[in-house]
């Protein structure tokens, strides 16, 4: 966990500077995902980075918690949220496992590029059940690294010894969909832009 924190810390001025892959993809998901809010609803991001999507979807709901490991991304997210005039979106520091959130508090629950990311994905996962309300929804965009070409696979763990890259968990589509399964979701919605990676709306 400490080794992650301080590769995103490391990373979070060039992570801010970066631009989005695809502005097409990107705008869907934010469409798809703007459908299901509702203007009363609590939402919780947990991975935020610097917060883009937290404050592009703050006019569509009632509040956001917005979270992350990296307390430099964190600082660039609060300054964005200061400049654009954002109140309703609050930046902490922290993880699902570490943060004090009240069970069956939120309506909606983003985990957006970030369940590949971490050493325990179905204990996330349950979390996130948890914390969603009745009939909430939990929606995730992953990066599928059990499903790139082997080329892709072997690099990995070379850009990693180089601090290059972080922890990343190489599980594919279907163990994902299991994942959910066993924790209680059923699946909503499912979009696979390419292969490598898949777009899940997951009702509690």
């Amino acid at each position: 966990m400490k080794a992650s924190k301080e590769f995103w810390d490391k990373s979070a001025r060039r992570y801010a500077r970066s631009p989005v892959r695809d502005e097409e993809t990107y705008r869907k998901k934010l469409a798809i995902t703007q459908g299901y809010f509702r203007p009363d609803w609590s939402v919780l991001e947990f991975g935020c980075g610097t917060g883009s999507t937290a404050l592009v979807h703050a006019p569509y709901v009632k509040e956001i918690l917005a979270t992350d490991i990296s307390g430099k991304m964190l600082d660039i997210a609060t300054q964005k949220a200061r400049d654009a005039g954002i109140e309703n979106v609050r930046f902490q520091q922290g993880t699902l496992e570490s943060l004090a959130l009240e069970a069956g508090s939120f309506d909606a629950v983003l985990g957006l590029n970030i369940l590949h990311l971490l050493e325990n994905p179905e204990t996330a996962i349950a979390r996130v059940h948890e914390l969603l309300k009745p009939g909430g929804v939990f929606v995730s965009s992953t990066a599928l690294v059990g499903e790139l070409m082997v080329l892709w696979r072997l690099l990995i763990p070379a850009m990693q010894a180089m601090g290059l890259a972080p922890f990343v968990n190489r599980f594919s589509r279907q163990s994902l969909v299991t994942m959910l399964a066993k924790a209680g979701f059923s699946i909503d919605y499912e979009w696979q832009p390419g292969k490598s990676s898949v777009f899940l709306v997951a009702r509690k």
